[in-house]
């Protein structure tokens, strides 16, 4: 019989050793080791360290007297503003949840998600408070008798983007002007962190890729790690100028919100993401740092020559993530002067937990080679414990020879708790105790994996796997290609095939698409087994989620709505 494990000592937890984690203190410490320094910037609107502190203060204080606490949920359906930055510290200041909504979701899903969230106070910016009241509407039809309006925030912004009536309408309708609701505040208020860390901090929901969006909880524990993972992984200094480019809600930016705070860097918001607003922003902004999709990259090296500003001033750092990147871009990326970090992770793991961690060695290495290289997801951040691929019928390890392909799983602190009202969901999702992402992948000798697809994006063609990753990172390299996109249409020889969706650069003559497309075919038969070549080929703008990641499953409807490939009768 084997005896209990016992500790050295029996000396027990209290209340000066041990306290829970969370990543609120980041923020009071910002204020206090540089009150003066600028902590956010929009504009003509800056604020410091400390003006930002108290303005959540005044947020949380707010928000308490609704209220408003421990087991509330308050929505935020805003872009990249300062509201939205002082909401993922004030919201949880007060005890209670986050829940930051995709601005681009249309109305009938975001009354979904109001419902499903229970949130009792919904913060909205002006120029989305129509879809808010629409999302609304249908709830109350949809609930009748026992619809209660929540209560209503809306934020004024006064950059050019935004139309000054649509705030007006807003008050007309009852609702509160974000900056008057702060005065109700304490900007003194004393804020009280969670007694566990286990308490939830953010509900975030899937991008939208499939047609069911799952509420996924975060908790305090892993936001402080994931956002001090942030730190280490991409070993920020602490006078980082941050350009928001990624949507804070996204993942709540990748925990980059809390991460600036920690750094006392500033944040440099952008309502609206373009190549010449990025270009712009690190020339006359001093931007060093941001993140962004791969969609956002290829828009940033493809940019019309009147958009960009070329050289770059200085080295600026990227990260992405989001969707896998093709080596092309990466290349073309690196060519102008940025140096990308590629990581991986999704909503459940609080954004990216893996990285592709640079090498030395590959220094001296051709810059094509490099770029193929960093394509790769790579291996865990700091603080995640366990990351493997795995054979999904065994759960054993697949060897690392770059070629096996099993499922990527996750394990550890930087995993989420699970999804809202969701037991079924949770218990596939943890199945055999490991986070499984549906992502799949192959682990090459140096330990570093490789995304191939999602398991639902594979394509099976005569019995053949073909990856949708790997001829769209081919058809990237074609010169008149700026975005690719491949699924599986039916097929009648093959029972599928690959189907691409292409969209063309804007310099390309598009009135002989038939010899545009005789080119690219004769470039894929040039550059890929014969059985991966596209049998059609779709012009035209690819959909795409408020993150960046192409809606594979409306490219797939479409490609059904096509009908089968024809078996020729030569």
């Amino acid at each position: 019989m084997r005896l209990p494990e016992k500790d050295i000592d029996d000396l027990p937890k209290n209340e000066a050793n041990y306290t829970a984690l969370t990543p609120l203190w980041f923020l009071k410490r910002a204020a206090l080791v540089h009150p003066n320094r600028r902590s956010v910037v929009h504009g003509s609107v800056h604020y410091t360290w400390l003006q930002t502190y108290r303005r959540c203060c005044r947020l949380a204080s707010a928000l308490s007297k609704l209220s408003v606490g421990f087991g509330s949920t308050v929505a935020v359906i805003a872009p990249n503003i300062p509201a939205m930055y002082e909401a993922h510290f004030g919201i949880p200041m007060s005890g209670a949840v986050i829940n930051a909504i995709n601005i681009r979701l249309n109305a009938q899903t975001i009354g979904f998600l109001l419902e499903h969230s229970s949130s009792t106070v919904i913060i909205v910016d002006q120029e989305y408070f129509k879809l808010a009241e629409q999302a609304l509407q249908i709830l109350k039809d949809k609930t009748q008798a026992n619809f209660k309006y929540p209560h209503l925030i809306v934020v004024k912004d006064e950059t050019i983007e935004c139309d000054p009536n649509n705030l007006l309408y807003a008050l007309t309708k009852g609702a509160v002007e974000y900056e008057k609701f702060l005065e109700f505040g304490d900007p003194e208020f004393a804020w009280k962190p969670p007694q566990d860390e286990w308490q939830s901090i953010a509900l975030g929901y899937t991008s939208g890729t499939t047609s069911s969006p799952k509420g996924v909880v975060l908790h305090h524990r892993g936001a402080y790690l994931a956002a001090t993972s942030n730190v280490v992984i991409w070993s920020l200094p602490d006078e980082v100028v941050y350009l928001w480019t990624l949507p804070m809600f996204h993942c709540n930016g990748w925990c980059f919100t809390w991460t600036l705070a920690a750094i006392c860097g500033t944040n440099i918001c952008l309502r609206q993401v373009t190549a010449k607003g990025v270009y712009s922003a690190i020339t006359n902004v001093g931007v060093t740092h941001f993140c962004a999709a791969p969609v956002v990259l290829n828009s940033i090296v493809n940019a019309p020559r009147n958009d960009t500003i070329l050289p770059l001033p200085r080295l600026v750092h990227v990260m992405t993530a989001g969707a896998a990147p093709p080596p092309a871009v990466l290349f073309k990326m690196s060519q102008i002067g940025f140096r990308v970090a590629h990581t991986y992770g999704l909503s459940e793991t609080f954004g990216p937990s893996t990285i592709c961690a640079w090498k030395p060695e590959w220094d001296n290495l051709p810059p094509e080679t490099q770029a193929k290289l960093n394509a790769r997801q790579g291996v865990p951040y700091t603080t995640l414990e366990h990351l493997d691929v795995v054979d999904t019928q065994t759960m054993k390890p697949v060897p690392p020879n770059g070629t096996t392909v099993g499922e990527i799983v996750f394990r550890g602190n930087v995993v989420m708790k699970g999804y809202l009202k969701n037991p079924k969901a949770n218990s596939e999702a943890f199945a055999h105790g490991w986070f499984h992402s549906g992502d799949l992948a192959v682990k090459h000798p140096d330990g570093y994996i490789e995304i191939k697809d999602r398991s639902k994006d594979i394509i099976i063609s005569g019995g053949e796997n073909i990856s949708s990753v790997e001829v769209e990172n081919t058809l990237y390299q074609h010169p008149l290609i700026v975005e690719a996109s491949v699924v599986a249409r039916p097929d009648e020889r093959w029972g599928e095939s690959p189907c691409a969706f292409v969209t063309l650069k804007t310099e390309v003559d598009k009135s002989d698409e038939g010899k545009v497309m005789d080119d690219i075919m004769k470039f894929c038969r040039e550059n890929m087994p014969g059985y991966w070549v596209p049998k059609s080929i779709v012009f035209g703008l690819l959909p795409k989620t408020a993150t960046g990641k192409v809606q594979k499953h409306l490219l797939r409807a479409k490609a059904k709505e096509m009908g089968h490939v024809k078996t020729s009768k030569l």
